[in-house]
């Protein structure tokens, strides 16, 4: 069955799709970004009052592939409590010395961590089994420039498809996200991606850095449960 992932920033907002039981609270700053990332205190604060009652997961910034830049950022997000890091793989940098780094770092603290690729950077399938060597728990396809469309406008459904069937095959979590609106949710559900991921369809006038509508909230959750 597809879950629904929904990024907040703020209590009040993590409150409020809790309230409405969203599958995973998600925690970035939109208006930073594709993957801007919050506050470690304020991300503590909201891993506080969820008290695990859904799983949170949390980005840790718009940054290069560099190994030093990545583990410091990696291991004071993971400090706060949060049940997975989500680590954007940007255009640059090294990126198998990273992966080298998060291994060992995986290896030491048993951290959960979730790659984003991003459909609209043309993506290497061919680094999943990587990801997975490396010890990474998924994998998810997303946009990095959110003015180009959603998800479904940059990217084939073919190749969408043969994305989720990889990481699928590879035993890693799946999501897709990227602007998504409600009329991509059935063809996306097709394929069972583990989640799908929104932002911008659950604001006021669908602008990502808005506050979040809760009807839109109810209405997308009924979409894919239903």
């Amino acid at each position: 069955m597809t879950g629904m992932l929904v990024s907040v920033n703020s209590v009040t907002e993590a409150l409020l799709v809790a309230e409405l039981a969203v599958d995973i609270i998600d925690l970035k700053q939109p208006s930073s970004g594709a993957l801007g990332a919050l506050d470690t205190t304020l991300v503590k604060q909201i891993v506080t009052v969820i008290k695990h009652r859904y799983p949170v997961s949390a980005t840790i910034g718009d940054l290069p592939m560099n190994p030093k830049i990545i583990v410091s950022a990696v291991h004071a997000m993971a400090a706060t409590g949060v049940d997975y890091v989500k680590i954007g793989f940007f255009p640059d940098g090294d990126v198998i010395a990273t992966l080298t780094q998060l291994s060992a770092l995986i290896s030491e603290q048993n951290i959960a961590l979730i790659a984003v690729l991003f459909a609209d950077n043309t993506p290497d399938f061919a680094l999943l089994p990587l990801l997975k060597a490396t010890g990474f728990k998924g994998v998810m396809l997303d946009t990095m420039d959110k003015n180009k469309g959603s998800l479904t406008q940059v990217m084939s459904l073919e190749r969408i498809q043969e994305f989720v069937a990889m990481t699928k095959t590879l035993e890693l979590l799946c999501g897709l996200a990227g602007s998504l609106r409600q009329q991509d949710i059935a063809g996306l559900r097709m394929y069972q991606p583990d989640y799908l991921g929104f932002r911008g369809a659950l604001c006021v006038d669908s602008n990502r850095i808005g506050e979040l509508n809760q009807q839109a909230i109810v209405n997308l959750l009924d979409a894919i449960r239903n």
